[in-house]
């Protein structure tokens, strides 16, 4: 029987809602990313938290909210808690976001759906992985590989491949097989037949072919602005897609030598760049071979000014300028203040470089024609004063009574159930011995036992004669002395707690930005007011695909090459979806799924998978040898059962000589190159490689195999010569022989 495989989308199938799917690999539970959009309705979380308490394990594909945001919410408040798996740049710029989300909508909202301690929290436990890295998942996941891969759009973008008995299930969204500036394209085309792909279908009516003279359109729409004296907003994500726009900009800024400033504003934006400018090795080979060769980091920015407030702005007043804000939505953030100053100017343009979410500010501004005005609610938070921060000093002082009164209760209720029912509780000289030992401990770090003198005391009931608290000392001895418990040397919580704002938590490092750090210190009671109004729409209104996801052609291409067994759609819009299936389930033989949400599909393989084990007698007669890093043989056995275990055993009699097996994948520009090497004089011509006068050598695949499993022959023709021998011999060394 094969490894079963589920699938069920709890978000993002047939709509472009947030992403978040449930993969379950025999009995281990994976979620798939676990996105919210910028709304955050709790609503949509509704299938996620019927499941979240019996997640195992959550992997996370991209460092933006539509693939991470609910992951603090679940943690908090549906029981989530399995360990997270994600690539370094994807757990750093993910939490960058979350604060900056958090940030966004505190500054305008009473916020309560999480905090920072909880989006710490749901990152400090999170296990890093490394490209390629193969991570082996134990107890109740034993036998399963999670490996993460390139997958382009966002840096540090993941390809996810789980392993399990041979099987490949293979979950890969929003990848993007196009090399850009700051990232390599995706590793998804290397992957041979898996037994399940989890792809999206989000661009697959859009077949729009990259321009090399969209960068230059990009810049040209920007200039023209900025020369006829109009300002430039580009509303962007907090740490994804704005850094391929940042390198764009700086690299035209520089052969074009303008003068005009640039922002990125958000309330991470130092931290961002100073985070990304450590990634370098997840980046393009052209940026990690500029800085082998020159030492020049692609991210110490030149052009563009890292701020996380509009003070800045302030004091250029109207000069042209161009600002890359947060949040690409328009929702919150400074994007959307901005954007309420800049709309009634006809001389400014608003230039959105991703599809907006849908239902926001940013999506309704995107239709064709725009509209001409928009209703949006401006809310800022300021300091109480006069009568309010009375009155709120008032209800503080009454709540803190009440939590003591309360606190005092509970303790004589403890009291009367430890001391019996003839204890008095309103006895003058009872004291806790608990609180009192806690108080005792109070001075002291460590905090390590002491004794207790209580100038009367009521006796347990359990005591055999009255007797003062006495706490031994058990501390274990060895031959140096003392054993020392580290941990009663550790900080306590409540003593940390006071530098948490200031970055405690893992993901940051300290590297808060000391603007929105003093935000968050600044205990002065606050509120917030907020007015609607409508914003006259007079700017100009602009869009340009920087997504970074392969188009819909790229896509039916690169499913094509792969040839899953089974392949499963999820995350676009019902009429993507349903043009996508359409066209894998006519091209090809395989078997396509396009799931609603919380509908569970079985894709659990047809083919049968047994686990053998090799007989020592077997074992012993096997000559292997090395290929990489393993080392492989050609084997005769029978199977029989030992121990009631499947094993291979030496044949009963002896068997026929197999065929000679060439093991290998010829590339014929390596093997070109190994030829030139060797002083062979090679070219390509139709196809083939010409190798001297004569002979020519061609690489036939089976056309009636889709993908890149089909046989491959390898052919050498010529008349029979010295060179004809001499190539075929190193054609054959190019290849193991069993």
């Amino acid at each position: 029987m094969g490894t079963s495989v589920q699938v069920t989308p709890l978000s993002g199938a047939y709509g472009e809602g947030p992403l978040c799917y449930l993969l379950v690999v025999d009995d281990f539970r994976f979620l798939l990313d676990c996105g919210w959009t910028d709304h955050c309705d709790p609503a949509l979380l509704q299938p996620l938290a019927r499941v979240a308490p019996t997640i195992d394990a959550v992997l996370l594909s991209h460092p933006d909210m539509m693939h991470l945001g609910a992951l603090p919410y679940a943690m908090k408040h549906l029981g989530l808690s399995a360990p997270v798996y994600a690539t370094e740049p994807v757990f750093r710029l993910g939490l960058l976001t979350m604060y900056d989300y958090f940030l966004s909508r505190w500054q305008v909202a009473d916020f309560d759906l999480f905090t920072l301690d909880d989006v710490d929290a749901a990152f400090q436990n999170a296990v890093r992985l490394k490209y390629s890295q193969n991570h082996l998942l134990n107890d109740k996941g034993e036998g399963i590989v999670i490996t993460p891969h390139v997958s382009g759009h966002l840096l540090g973008g993941t390809v996810w491949k789980i392993t399990k008995d041979g099987e490949d299930v293979v979950y890969a969204v929003d990848f993007n097989h196009r090399k850009e500036k700051h990232l390599n394209g995706t590793a998804l085309g290397s992957f041979v037949r898996p037994a399940v792909l989890i792809t999206d279908a989000y661009n697959a009516l859009n077949n729009q072919v990259y321009k090399r003279q969209q960068d230059q359109d990009f810049i040209d729409s920007m200039v023209k602005v900025l020369s006829s004296g109009g300002s430039v907003l580009l509303p962007v994500d907090t740490a994804g897609r704005v850094l391929e726009l940042l390198l764009i900009m700086e690299q035209f800024w520089a052969q074009r030598h303008l003068v005009y400033p640039i922002y990125f504003l958000t309330n991470v934006s130092t931290s961002t760049v100073d985070f990304v400018k450590s990634f370098l090795e997840w980046m393009s080979d052209s940026i990690s071979k500029s800085f082998e060769h020159t030492r020049d980091n692609a991210f110490l920015l030149r052009y563009v000014s890292l701020i996380i407030n509009k003070e800045e702005l302030e004091k250029l007043g109207d000069a042209p300028k161009v600002v890359l804000a947060s949040m690409a939505s328009l929702e919150v953030g400074f994007s959307h203040d901005l954007f309420v100053e800049m709309a009634n100017e006809a001389k400014n343009l608003v230039l959105f470089t991703e599809k907006g979410q849908f239902g926001t500010l940013a999506r309704m501004l995107q239709v064709d024609p725009p509209p001409k005005a928009v209703k949006v609610t401006m809310s800022k938070r300021i300091p109480l004063v006069g009568d309010e921060l009375k009155a709120y000093e008032e209800e503080q002082e009454r709540i803190k009574k009440e939590e003591a009164l309360k606190a005092s209760l509970s303790k004589e209720e403890e009291l009367k159930a430890s001391h019996g029912s003839n204890a008095k509780a309103t006895d003058p000289l009872v004291v806790d011995a608990s609180s009192s030992r806690k108080l005792s401990n109070a001075g002291s770090k460590v905090g390590g036992n002491v004794d207790i003198l209580i100038d009367g005391f009521v006796p347990p009931a359990t005591s055999v004669a009255p007797m003062f608290p006495f706490f031994e000392n058990t501390a274990d001895w060895d031959d140096f002395g003392e054993v020392i418990n580290p941990d009663d040397y550790m900080m306590k919580q409540d003593e940390m707690d006071n530098n948490l704002m200031l970055g405690a938590g893992d993901g940051m490092d300290g590297k808060l930005d000391e603007g929105s750090a003093r935000l968050l210190l600044d205990s002065a009671p606050s509120k917030v007011i907020s007015n609607e109004m409508t914003v006259q729409v007079k700017c100009s209104l602009a869009y340009m695909d920087f997504e970074g996801r392969s188009d819909g052609r790229s896509v039916k291409s690169v499913i094509a090459h792969v040839a899953p067994l089974k392949l499963v759609l999820v995350h676009g819009s019902a009429e993507a979806t349903e043009h996508l299936k359409m066209h894998c389930a006519k091209n090809s033989d395989l078997h396509v799924y396009a799931p609603q949400i919380e509908e569970t599909i079985d894709v659990t393989s047809d083919l049968c998978a047994y686990k053998v084990q090799l007989s020592e007698k077997l074992m012993s007669n096997v000559i292997s040898k090395k290929l990489g890093e393993h080392e492989i043989a050609w084997v005769d056995a029978e199977v029989g059962k030992v121990d009631e275990k499947l094993t291979l055993l030496p044949p009963s009699s002896t068997p026929s000589a197999h065929k000679s097996v060439l093991v290998g994948d010829l590339k014929l520009a390596d093997f070109k190159q190994f030829l030139a090497n060797k002083g062979l004089q090679v070219e390509f011509a139709g196809g083939a490689l010409r190798c001297g006068e004569y002979i020519t050598v061609r690489k036939i695949g089976d056309s009636t195999q889709r993908g890149s499993t089909g046989s491959q022959q390898i052919v050498i023709e010529g008349p029979l010569c010295e060179d004809y021998y001499k190539i075929r011999e190193l054609l054959y060394s190019q290849f193991f022989l069993l």
